[in-house]
């Protein structure tokens, strides 16, 4: 079966029904106290919508396409090459060719961003610019250097595509230096850290299998009366968390499929039956687990944006940068949120959001007292004033999250718990950065057991 344009118009007509998607806010951002001057922002993304990641409920009665024609927006591309044209940049087309040889305009690669995920990401970037350009005159209207922003990818295409999205809605062209275009950065797979990196990590990799065989073991029982809903359309099979197709395979289908407008079975739509599968999943893929994976899952995502937050309080505007932004994946989000402690049990949405934003308080000068002698009033000038301030404040799907670790006196803004000091935040992610990596992840862990 094949889904294209025509009948995606047809289903959205149907059936209009959407996940939750969570548009960046704009008009209601909550303005920070007026004691506070923003200095720098962290945003971690996860990329627009795509595709599945493998065929499944294809046949009767489920019926969903095995081949998606939504990507024709992605087949014309440049590319630099040595001599080829006179502005040496081949132009080519990208086509997906089927094990027939058989070959269909712009069908998708399993897993590949699609038009509309193209979109929704152009549109995440321009909603940063409505916010932190239009809104808040944080950034510059125009990029006038690329000192002031950084951008980075994981090496998957649907995530630099999403990027290459978000920089565009962020700084579009005619806002940028034709000479001296955004760069986007790209690390070699065994210093990603911007998911839990188990290609890396021997050890993450063994917990986190023995973490999705205690979720079967756990949850399976939970999933037994969901048989008699959903096994017609897995060819008869059970719905269970290490099945086949595995529950959150079937899920992931699923919400492909109603973030495209596609019409999925009826069962799908239902709260209770979706409430009971993703319970499943959320546990085998993303609660909130160990200390030991928070800190090889986590820990060096945490602790490189700690360093550069302490190098912007200690440097202020010697510093330039001035905002981040991060393309990665619904598990990086997932687990930030529990290594933190917010963690709210439900699957990200595309393009869900986490940011983290820096503040300096500004100190109030104090005036001498009129009847203060001319000594007084000279030696105030010169005594040393105490180092400024610095609160972070996390949001993540435009809700602000109150810290634990941050929940202490003294360890936030007074009245304002959302805001962590930046030393409490300093302090836990310390808790949670690995002392020695390589040493951690071997298979027998930090302390050889």
């Amino acid at each position: 079966m094949v889904f294209g344009a025509t009948r995606l118009i047809d289903d959205i007509r149907k059936h209009t029904y959407r996940e939750p998607q969570v548009p960046l806010e704009v008009v209601n951002y909550p303005v920070p106290p007026t004691s506070l001057v923003l200095e720098q922002v962290h945003v971690y993304v996860r990329h627009g919508e795509r595709t599945p990641v493998g065929v499944r409920l294809a046949s009767a009665p489920a019926s969903i396409p095995e081949h998606w024609l939504l990507c024709k927006t992605a087949r014309q591309f440049h590319t630099a090459v040595t001599n080829s044209t006179q502005d040496g940049l081949l132009r080519a087309r990208h086509m997906v060719e089927r094990a027939d040889g058989s070959v269909i305009e712009g069908e998708c690669l399993l897993g590949e961003l699609t038009d509309l995920g193209r979109q929704s990401t152009h549109n995440f970037g321009k909603s940063l610019r409505a916010l932190y350009v239009d809104r808040l005159g944080f950034l510059s209207d125009r990029l006038p250097n690329k000192d002031e922003v950084y951008f980075r990818s994981t090496n998957m295409p649907r995530t630099i595509s999403s990027l290459q999205q978000v920089v565009h809605g962020l700084y579009p062209q005619d806002k940028c230096d034709t000479e001296v275009p955004p760069s986007i950065f790209v690390r070699n797979g065994k210093d990603e850290n911007l998911l839990g990196n188990t290609s890396a990590c021997k050890r993450l990799e063994l917990l986190q299998v023995s973490f999705a065989q205690a979720a079967a073991a756990a949850y399976n029982p939970t999933l037994q009366h969901l048989d008699a809903h959903l096994s017609k359309y897995l060819n008869g099979n059970p719905v269970r968390v290490d099945g086949k197709p595995r529950a959150s395979g079937i899920m992931d289908t699923i919400r492909a499929a109603i973030a495209h407008g596609i019409q999925v079975p009826p069962e799908f739509k239902d709260e209770q039956i979706v409430g009971t599968l993703e319970r499943a999943i959320v546990n085998e893929w993303f609660a909130d687990k160990t200390e030991e994976v928070r800190r090889l899952g986590m820990g060096r995502l945490l602790d490189d944006l700690t360093r550069k937050m302490q190098y912007k309080a200690d440097n202020g505007s010697r510093d330039p940068l001035k905002v981040l932004v991060h393309s990665t994946h619904d598990t990086a989000l997932a687990a930030l949120c529990a290594t933190l402690d917010v963690f709210d049990e439900q699957w990200p949405a595309f393009t869900a959001s986490i940011t983290f934003e820096l503040f300096r308080k500004v100190e109030t000068s104090t005036q001498p007292a009129a009847d203060a002698t001319i000594s007084q009033t000279v030696l105030s000038k010169f005594k040393l004033r105490p180092p400024s301030q610095h609160y972070i404040r996390m949001r993540y799907q435009n809700q602000s999250m109150i810290l634990p670790a941050c929940a202490g006196k003294g360890k936030h803004l007074p009245g304002s718990p959302e805001f962590c000091t930046l030393e409490a935040f300093r302090d836990r992610v310390k808790e949670l950065t690995p002392e020695d990596f390589e040493a951690e992840c071997m298979p027998a862990g930090r302390f050889g057991i």
